[in-house]
């Protein structure tokens, strides 16, 4: 029961992200909001949410996991009661920061549980393969949930799931159903570099949607950031730690701007040209779900026999057929279960490579680095393959496909990189 808590919550947390995407026509006409108004209210609650993940997960490993677990989840919880009781569009715009603000405490401490849940490393290897794809899952209800709430209430419902979710899990803790884990020595937060990440991760992940001059800044400031580690007597990033998991990452990351600008194009396409509505378009997401299901038990299975390069190589490899056959876009309904099948083998095994040998006291900081990687590939994705669309074909069949297959492209080349050489064990 305490994983299927944890599931469930790391799941609304991904499913706050896409949820509101079909309600912005509707909260813009009832609140009056503007253009520039409503691109805050969309990018807010991913602003906080990546920038503090790093924080969040140093802190975790600070204070300890169920502390930060709760009062991120009072703080989401809250939050999100506010943003469905929104009156005026600033009210909104604040509610979605603290939301992004709570789900930074709650995701890395939710994974970093998981050690306490399952000590025994066979069982917790295979819940870390389990975990890995509750983040695409999360993604897919909530496209599936806001078309369905627009269609029949108010857009202000599309927050209900995230109180209730957030009074569960608070209920469950206090009732004891989550273990205590151990009472960590206070450490020394490197708050320099807090800040330089947090500014630098906000700024990056804003820009890649919106403009390439703060794009330039967040890399600007992600190196000073890179260069203050290398000189503090406490990191907040051990640059060793980061390197040995450059290549999960960096997978997880594409992957996930994969799956998110597939889906985006997919959806235009279905709605602009072939004309269905927005619950039909909803549904027609739900083609994936078995297959976001069974990858998680399949990649734990998988990965003590083939071990977890040769997995995770699997999983981007099949990733980059499904975006290939998705790339046929009057007949993507192939594509629709390959695709995620391939992402969530690919998100299973990125999730166990980077969760090895990690010390107890820093599984705090891998869960928000893993999480981090999952922030930065969607505006990352979006960014350059809905440009490389617009640039390539005015025709939105043509334009999209090129993408998707660009999108495939660059998923079997990280496939290669990903393989197993002989010396690899």
């Amino acid at each position: 029961m305490a994983f299927v808590l944890l599931g469930a919550v790391q799941i609304t947390l991904i499913a706050t992200i896409t949820v509101i995407t079909v309600a912005l026509p509707a909260i813009q006409r009832e609140l009056r909001v503007d253009d520039a108004g409503m691109v805050l209210v969309s990018s807010a609650y991913g602003l906080a949410f990546g920038g503090l993940l790093l924080l969040g997960g140093r802190l975790t490993d600070s204070l300890g996991r169920r502390r930060v677990f709760v009062t991120g989840m009072v703080v989401f919880g809250l939050a999100s009661a506010a943003a469905g009781l929104a009156p005026w569009m600033g009210t909104l715009l604040i509610a979605r920061f603290a939301q992004g603000i709570g789900a930074a405490l709650a995701a890395p401490a939710a994974m970093a549980l998981l050690g306490v849940v399952f000590p025994d490393p066979r069982r917790r290897g295979r819940a870390m393969a389990v975990w890995g794809v509750l983040s695409s899952a999360g993604a897919t209800a909530g496209t599936v949930l806001s078309g369905v709430v627009i269609t029949w209430v108010s857009w202000r419902w599309v927050f209900l799931a995230a109180v209730v979710m957030s009074a569960v899990a608070v209920t469950a803790v206090a009732s004891g159903l989550l273990p205590a884990d151990h009472r960590p020595g206070r450490k020394r937060i490197d708050w320099l570099g807090a800040v330089l990440v947090t500014a630098g991760l906000a700024v990056l992940i804003y820009g890649l949607q919106r403009s390439g001059w703060m794009v330039f800044g967040g890399v600007v400031l992600l190196v000073l950031f890179g260069l203050a580690e290398r000189r503090s007597s406490a990191p907040l990033v051990p640059l060793p730690f980061l390197g040995r998991r450059v290549l999960p990452l960096i997978a997880v990351m594409f992957c996930a701007g994969a799956m998110a600008t597939g889906f985006f194009l997919l959806s235009l396409y279905m709605q602009q040209v072939h004309g269905l509505s927005p619950l039909q378009t909803s549904a027609a997401f739900l083609l994936p779900a078995p297959a976001i299901l069974i990858t998680g038990p399949l990649a734990g299975r998988l990965i003590p026999r083939l071990g977890v390069r040769r997995v995770l190589a699997i999983g981007l490899g099949a990733a980059a057929a499904g975006l290939l056959l998705l790339s046929l876009l009057d007949m993507p309904y192939a594509g629709l279960l390959i695709f995620p099948f391939g992402a969530g083998v690919t998100f299973s095994a990125a999730t166990l490579a980077a969760m090895q040998d990690v010390r107890d006291d820093q599984t705090g900081l891998a869960g928000g680095l893993l999480n981090t990687a999952m922030e930065i590939g969607p505006p990352l994705g979006l960014a350059v393959l809905v440009s490389l669309a617009t640039v390539y074909s005015h025709h939105p069949a043509g334009g999209y496909a090129f993408a998707l297959r660009i999108a495939a492209a660059v998923l079997f080349i990280t496939a290669l990189f990903s393989a197993p050489t002989r010396r690899t064990k």
